[in-house]
């Protein structure tokens, strides 16, 4: 879990490692401390995920509301 989370990572790499970290807290046996802040990592990719599928969603509204006609989806990395 040593990844730094990064705002150019990917959807499914943020959600690979919410993966991991769930699975670590739900073994039950990581201390306390680590747990709080394997606890807060989480959160932060729950974010990153979260605001990543709104930014598709937009992005899918505005292709097919454009105009009343409907455009390739392309999907774009976020500049941050």
């Amino acid at each position: 879990m040593a990844e730094k989370m990064s705002k150019k990572m990917t959807f499914e790499e943020a959600m690979e490692q919410l993966e991991e970290i769930v699975e670590k807290l739900e073994q039950g046996d990581v201390p306390l401390e680590e747990s709080i802040d394997l606890y807060q990592q989480g959160m932060k990719l729950s974010k990153l995920c979260h605001t990543k599928l709104k930014n598709v969603e937009k992005k899918m509204d505005t292709i097919l509301h454009e105009d009343g006609e409907e455009e390739p989806f392309i999907i774009q990395e976020e500049d941050r």
